[in-house]
């Protein structure tokens, strides 16, 4: 692989970046932030913001999201957490609150650290954290408030011995497994707590 072809990692960007032709700036990448990524309730930006909500419980958010990474998180000393979002509430007319159901799927990995494929189908953090947004009022739901997310964390060991073939949980199934319910405040001793015990090898 040549050196131009290689993975292309994200920078960390400040919004004050302009958008450029000829040396003439038309608006900026803050502009552009507001304009595609306000939507914060919406399936894909919520997963996005869960993503860092946990990554700034755990201290990790210095850097920059890997989408195609393998696991969600990854600590300095190891840990590796994969997040996973559901919410009662969705961008668009609801007859119902929304079935809580969060996914499971053993998949395939890459390893944006080290660049290698891993074609076996398995789940590769140490620790799952589910978070839920909670909150059950259109009129009132804010996801940048804290208070109305709810998190729920679980060993990966727990999750490959009771449901090592299952794609999806429901909330009900979850709560069975007897995770760690937590708020945002007791989300970093949460994860630490779970962490894959020693010489359980997966």
């Amino acid at each position: 692989m040549t050196e131009a072809l290689r993975a292309l990692l994200p920078r960390r960007r400040t919004g004050e970046e302009p958008l450029h032709l000829d040396g003439a700036a038309h608006g900026n990448l803050l502009g552009f932030w507001a304009w595609a990524y306000s939507g914060l309730a919406g399936n894909t930006l919520r997963g996005a913001l869960a993503e860092y909500i946990v990554a700034l419980a755990l201290d990790a958010c210095d850097g920059t999201r890997l989408g195609w990474d393998s696991v969600d998180i990854r600590l300095p000393g190891g840990l590796q957490v994969e997040v996973k979002s559901a919410a009662y509430l969705q961008e668009w007319d609801q007859q119902a609150l929304t079935a809580v159901s969060f996914s499971i799927a053993p998949a395939q990995g890459w390893n944006a650290v080290t660049g290698e494929a891993d074609p076996a189908r398995r789940r590769r953090a140490d620790v799952y954290v589910f978070c839920l947004l909670s909150h059950q009022e259109k009129t009132t739901l804010d996801p940048l408030d804290l208070a109305q997310w709810t998190f729920y964390v679980l060993p990966t060991s727990v999750l490959d011995e009771h449901r090592r073939h299952q794609r999806s949980l429901t909330l009900a199934s979850l709560l069975a497994l007897d995770p760690v319910r937590t708020g945002f405040p007791g989300l970093r001793s949460a994860v630490v707590g779970a962490r894959q015990p020693e010489g359980d090898a997966r």
